[in-house]
């Protein structure tokens, strides 16, 4: 009786084991691979361009914009990423803050709430924002044509409005190429051209002939190909595209440790950009509905 009770467990077990795979049972494999899952790669690195008022049918596969094309099909295009809103700032402070904050361009206060500079400054990592146009290093008024304010968040954080240290990782584009050249780049870099040459009052075709001529130089170079992560994305759609709030746009990832030739089919939004770039800095405390929004780690090849 106890004999065939040892055989009956036995037999359950076995049975078990073969149904969960770590036996083979009757010529099936037995310990079958599992997919290795990307992790989250971080880099020496990250550099964020936004481009302004253009929806995704209006970029991917417009002859007009070759070299941004390029790009996305030589490395990784989100190709359901929506902005979160209209008009512009709102969605800027998204990409820095994980917050709206405000519904309007001509909005003027200060923002308080936890955003990027804070948990870049509270890690010890350095920053900048490159505007183009910006009148002055640490310059926090008014548009200054073609400079626009409200494509520039961190001129609104308390951070850097009460803190003259902070208010001069402000700087004009114009410093970007020597900061590339020099070996000077920060962590994290937020790239704004100026209304001219983000598709705002320009052409596509000027915005692209501007991301090659200025953004081709950092992807070619050594420090870049080493361990850079840059994301070119649009700040919103078309006004009359009001998909998941601020239209479908396109947004591109470039680095060597991006899959290539990758679409993602995931719903991302510009809560999941500043939590990839801060997470790619190596900082997990993240700001707003960056903490909770879903993480772009697929564009990545397995570590």
């Amino acid at each position: 009786m106890q004999n065939r009770l040892e055989n009956r467990c036995l037999h359950f077990v076995l049975v078990l084991f073969c149904l969960l795979g770590v036996v083979s049972c009757g010529g099936v494999a037995s310990n079958p691979q599992t997919p290795v899952t990307p992790t989250q790669p971080t880099f020496a690195h990250v550099v964020l361009v936004v481009l302004e008022n253009h929806s995704y049918s209006e970029v991917i596969g417009n002859s007009a914009m070759p070299y941004l094309n390029g790009l996305a099909q030589q490395n990784g295009l989100a190709a359901q990423y929506y902005a979160n809103t209209h008009p512009s700032l709102p969605n800027y402070f998204m990409l820095t803050a994980g917050q709206t904050e405000t519904t309007v361009d001509s909005h003027t206060g200060t923002m308080n709430d936890d955003n990027a500079v804070r948990e870049l400054v509270k890690a010890g990592k350095s920053w900048k924002c490159y505007a183009e146009s910006l009148p002055s290093p640490g310059y926090t008024g008014a548009d200054a044509y073609p400079y626009a304010r409200q494509h520039n968040p961190f001129s609104y954080f308390s951070d850097v409005q009460n803190d003259a240290s902070q208010a001069a990782n402000l700087v004009p584009f114009t410093q970007f190429g020597s900061d590339l050249g020099n070996g000077a780049l920060p962590q994290y870099s937020f790239i704004v051209p100026n209304q001219l040459d983000n598709a705002h009052d320009g052409t596509l075709a000027q915005a692209d002939s501007w991301l090659q001529q200025n953004i081709g130089p950092l992807i070619a170079s050594s420090v870049f190909q080493a361990s850079g992560l840059l994301i070119i994305t649009f700040d919103e759609g078309d006004e009359s595209d009001t998909s998941h709030g601020g239209g479908h746009v396109a947004t591109v990832i470039v680095s060597t440790k991006v899959k290539k030739n990758y679409v993602s089919q995931a719903v991302f939004q510009h809560q999941s950009i500043l939590r990839l770039m801060l997470a790619a800095s190596g900082i997990n405390t993240l700001p707003g509905e960056a903490a909770t929004a879903p993480d772009m780690k697929e564009f990545f090849t397995g570590q």
